[in-house]
């Protein structure tokens, strides 16, 4: 069998591993893990990880099982968390397990014959009939305190101000999980970020002290970018796999504007490409950075696996009418719902359309709509060629907007400089 674990250290992604895991996936199909946070309906970018995981555990012949979270959602896991977060209703859990069910679908193959179709899982429907004493009598007995409270993840909080009940049984909930799991599936793998650790352990200490049998973990180093921050938000907050939250067009230019730094990093992580086609793809950037090869072979290749092939032509197309040297013909081309997704995050003004009839005074409607601070700097800015309406340079100080200006009847595009871009909504 293909050494999954090779692959992933060689990528750089394994951070601590039980002993004999390795030994294991070379030996049989093997059911592992990962479990997801069911705190929106919709996973996000830094999802991306514990997806490709579960597709590369697939493809290397393994049985994936995707566990929701719906009874830990209620909990909260203290990981990594410097406060308590809030906590969901049944209902909220619920809809944000379906949206998470069907986007892995995109993803890993649920649905065929095969020995290896994964499997999706909800920790509520072994919970919710758990009682306490029933909990604490089959469970808190075998795991000490002393146990739990040498975890990191305990200590940082008690450190930071303390933590809950609530959160201090979560790797108690967790390893339970790891524990039905095996038994009722035959899971003896659980993978999972480099911050779950903790609990991953109590998990396998909890099958060994309840006469279990050989059960093994590893995790994965946290994705940081290379200034220190948190991998998979832009400006604008997360970066949604929902096209709904995130259009294609403007996930695919998180990924186009990875620094080099960052793009060199992600590649391994998250590509398909063998490594040595991506170090291969990393060198031959280097040496022309200014091209950008390899955030685009990165953006190209993430869009069509998260969305589609026909997504990516309309993201590039779209980039193509902002950044390079399309006409207004090729704006004219987009529908509003189009022009809409790719001027998600733009700044948007609004204008009365009545004025357009006998055509409102450019320099003014730039001051008065906030585009620029003063009729004084439009009016440079306008002599001096910087700015142009639908793609189109405006170099005439007493140039006015018209209903002929509008895109689908009702926008305009105002570009000042190369970059800057607003979007004028008339009604």
């Amino acid at each position: 069998m293909m050494n999954l674990v090779a692959e992933l250290q060689e990528r750089g992604l394994v951070q601590d591993i039980m002993p004999g895991t390795e030994e294991q996936l070379m030996k049989e199909m093997t059911s592992g893990y990962i479990g997801f946070d069911p705190t929106a309906d919709s996973l996000h970018v830094g999802s991306l990880l514990p997806i490709t995981l579960l597709m590369r555990l697939q493809r290397a012949g393994h049985k994936p099982y995707a566990l929701v979270g719906g009874a830990t959602g209620m909990v909260g896991d203290p990981s990594g968390k410097s406060a308590e977060r809030n906590l969901l209703d049944v209902e909220t859990i619920q809809r944000n397990c379906d949206g998470i069910r069907r986007q892995l679908e995109h993803f890993i193959d649920f649905n065929s014959d095969a020995a290896n179709a994964a499997v999706m899982v909800n920790n509520y429907d072994w919970f919710r009939d758990f009682s306490f004493l029933g909990f604490i009598r089959d469970v808190g007995k075998h795991i000490t305190v002393n146990y739990m409270m040498a975890k990191d993840s305990v200590q940082k909080r008690l450190e930071s101000g303390g933590m809950s009940f609530t959160e201090f049984t979560y790797q108690l909930i967790q390893g339970y999980d790891f524990y039905h799991l095996f038994n009722t599936h035959n899971v003896c793998l659980q993978m999972g970020g480099a911050d779950q650790w903790g609990n991953m352990v109590t998990g396998t200490e909890l099958i060994r002290r309840k006469g279990g049998g050989d059960a093994f973990a590893f995790t994965c180093r946290l994705i940081t970018k290379s200034d220190g921050s948190k991998f998979g938000k832009s400006e604008s907050g997360n970066v949604w796999l929902d096209r709904e939250r995130t259009s294609p067009y403007v996930f695919y230019q998180f990924w186009l504007n990875l620094p080099d730094a960052d793009a060199a990093k992600m590649a391994l992580i998250f590509s398909f490409r063998p490594v040595a086609e991506i170090k291969a793809l990393i060198a031959e950037h280097e040496q022309a950075t200014h091209l950008r090869k390899l955030q685009k072979a990165l953006a190209e290749e993430m869009t069509i696996m998260v969305h589609s092939e026909a997504d990516l032509d309309f993201a590039k197309q779209a980039s193509d009418i902002l950044f390079g040297q399309s006409s207004v013909e090729a704006l004219r081309t987009l529908n509003e719902c189009q022009l809409l997704e790719v001027m998600d995050g733009v700044r948007q003004v609004t204008g009365d359309r009545k004025t357009l009839g006998d055509g409102a005074e450019l320099v003014t409607f730039l001051a008065e709509s906030g585009v620029f601070a003063s009729k004084g700097e439009a009016r440079k800015m306008v002599q001096g060629g910087g700015i142009s309406i639908n793609k189109e340079k405006v170099t005439a100080t007493d140039a006015r907007l018209t209903s002929e200006h509008l895109l689908n009847d009702k926008y305009i595009l105002i570009q000042k400089g190369k970059k800057d871009y607003t979007l004028a909504i008339f009604s």
